[in-house]
């Protein structure tokens, strides 16, 4: 079981994530706090896996609770949470030793992945990815949509189709090739299996990254 704390000021959000990570069997969610000195006032008492943090919170921000983590908790991993997609507020994180980066508007998915990703460490850091966390277009969300894949699911089927390898797809997307595995075991390309003949199952990929159709 990961043990996760999670400090944000925003209190909608904060429960949201809260409740988006408990859904997962392996994840527990044991504090939430809305500053950064409440929740390193916690981890000083409890034992605590992950820290995921915002970056702009009253009292103590995110860039304090990374100095104090890997001050006095240096193995224990922080995953920061913006708003923003400046290269420049990712590079501070990077350069206090975060161990991620991850856009509040990415994918429910993507958030799930790193934290097992950087618990397990495996996880990438590189800006490029982070960029890509919440850019979809209207064809590559009504495909995704359709037969209920993230984000990251339907970005490697668009590379299965075209016939690149694990290795590659983990090159191409930032990943690691492990993560590309489990991502292609956790797909097994099931969400569309269960839709469609499996013979067709390229022809349909095609329909909805050829080009502007209607959909």
């Amino acid at each position: 079981m990961i043990r996760i704390v999670l400090a944000d000021d925003h209190k909608l959000f904060a429960k949201g994530i809260e409740g988006i990570l408990e859904e997962e069997d392996d994840l527990v969610v044991v504090g939430v706090f809305p500053n950064g000195r409440e929740l390193c006032e916690y981890i000083a008492d409890n034992q605590v896996d992950v820290v995921l943090t915002d970056l702009n919170m009253p009292i103590m921000d995110g860039f304090g609770v990374l100095d104090h983590c890997k001050e006095l908790h240096p193995d224990l991993k922080v995953v920061v949470l913006s708003m923003y997609d400046e290269e420049k507020i990712y590079k501070n994180c990077i350069d206090k030793n975060a161990d991620a980066f991850i856009l509040k508007d990415a994918d429910p998915d993507e958030l799930i992945f790193t934290i097992h990703e950087v618990f397990e460490g495996r996880h990438v850091l590189n800006f490029d990815r982070v960029k890509k966390q919440a850019t979809q277009g209207a064809y590559y969300d009504a495909f995704r949509l359709k037969y209920k894949l993230s984000r990251r699911e339907t970005e490697i089927i668009q590379l299965i189709r075209d016939g690149i390898q694990n290795k590659s797809i983990a090159d191409m997307l930032n990943l690691s090739k492990q993560t590309v595995e489990t991502h292609r075991k956790n797909i097994h390309l099931t969400q569309l299996e269960d839709s469609v003949p499996i013979n067709q199952v390229k022809s349909i990929i095609s329909i909805y990254f050829s080009g502007p159709k209607c959909v």
